[in-house]
């Protein structure tokens, strides 16, 4: 593998993983905003 490619494969590793943390952030105010809207505890 040349290095330009693992620089790139080691780099996105980042990126994936901030976004798939922005979706679970987003899908539990999503989730806490509709508990409190209904009077409701989230757990």
């Amino acid at each position: 593998m040349s290095i330009p490619a693992l620089t790139v494969y080691i780099l996105i590793w980042p990126a994936i993983v901030a976004v798939i943390l922005a979706v679970i952030c987003f899908a539990f105010y999503k989730e806490w905003r509709a508990a409190k809207e209904d009077g409701e505890d989230i757990i």
